[in-house]
């Protein structure tokens, strides 16, 4: 499985980008995005995926795919 970020809720503010153990966050410019074939929603690494811990809008913005 993987993690998605939702463009109409996202405010780009980048917090998610570098807590990301896997680096499958990208930007180009205030976009952002979740490479779904290196995605790992974290399992091996934390309780619960490090990129929606550290969104400030949490599960509204990102979301399991």
């Amino acid at each position: 499985m993987a993690m998605k970020i939702i463009q109409a809720e996202c405010t780009s503010c980048g917090d998610c980008k570098p807590v990301c153990p896997t680096t499958s966050i990208t930007d180009k410019g205030s976009i952002f995005k979740i490479n779904v074939e290196t995605c790992t929603e974290c399992e091996d690494e934390h309780d619960s995926p490090a990129c929606l811990d550290a969104c400030p809008a949490g599960d509204a913005c990102i979301v399991y795919l």
